[in-house]
């Protein structure tokens, strides 16, 4: 399983307003220089974040987006559902429902199964504010 480019930049995106807002709006433009990506790029992560009410929105001179929760309330695994859907190994394991003809006979579905609950493990775990203390640990490295 690989986090594709719309994730990693979903996760880098939340990451950066919640070291930079104070409650303040950001603009996706300091966002995109701060990051190094494509304006065009964030706006459609955006989007998706704002659809489920990961950030909100302001318009005007002072406007942009900031977190809708504090980044205790985040995990890094909903966020990247947000952006990438299910991350199973596996397509027979993307919904609750496994339709696959051959789930009642697949030895290796145990596999892939126990590679999801893993990987869910892992970043439901960690949480948004545990990626700003690990930043705020290493200082300013140009990322953010």
């Amino acid at each position: 399983m690989k986090i594709s480019t719309k994730g990693r930049y979903a996760l880098r995106l939340m990451l950066d307003l919640a070291i930079h807002s104070d409650g303040e709006y950001v603009s996706i433009k300091s966002i995109a220089t701060r990051q190094n990506i494509s304006e065009k790029y964030l706006e459609q992560i955006i989007k998706m974040l704002s659809k489920e009410k990961f950030v909100e929105s302001s318009r005007g001179a002072q406007g942009g987006y900031r977190l809708t929760r504090e980044p205790k309330d985040y995990t890094v695994g909903e966020i990247l559902r947000v952006a990438e859907g299910s991350l199973a190994p596996v397509a027979c394991l993307d919904s609750d429902e496994n339709t696959c003809e051959n789930c009642m006979d697949c030895v290796t579905l145990e596999i892939w199964q126990c590679i999801l609950d893993a990987v869910n493990k892992v970043v439901d775990s960690i949480t948004l504010q545990y990626l700003v203390d690990k930043q705020n640990e290493k200082g300013n490295c140009g990322c953010c």
